[in-house]
């Protein structure tokens, strides 16, 4: 259920009230008694952050970067490895034990 702010015309006092959409706005100020409360307009009480829904469902077609620009990515040349890429090693071979 929203929360909504209301101000008394007459006598200035502020209050918040937990309501439901559908239920009628608040007219009696409950600090004088008079039939003076307007509903304000306020700020939101989220903020949405970060990467979201719009970048992972609608930004794209989905496709992948490569398929757009028109094909399959080149393969690496032979002699320019990356350092960071791990080299394949020989397997160890499991001790199992029987001294051969």
């Amino acid at each position: 259920m929203p929360i909504y702010e209301y101000r008394c015309t007459s006598c200035g006092h502020e209050l918040e009230a937990l309501q439901k959409f559908a239920d009628a706005p608040l007219v009696d100020c409950p600090a004088c008694k008079t039939a003076a409360l307007t509903k304000l307009v306020s700020a939101a009480g989220f903020h949405l952050k970060g990467s979201g829904w719009y970048a992972t469902d609608f930004k794209g077609s989905g496709k992948p970067a490569a398929a757009k620009a028109g094909g399959e990515a080149k393969p690496a040349a032979a002699g320019s490895e990356s350092k960071d890429a791990p080299t394949p090693a020989a397997a160890p071979t499991p001790a199992c034990g029987t001294g051969s």
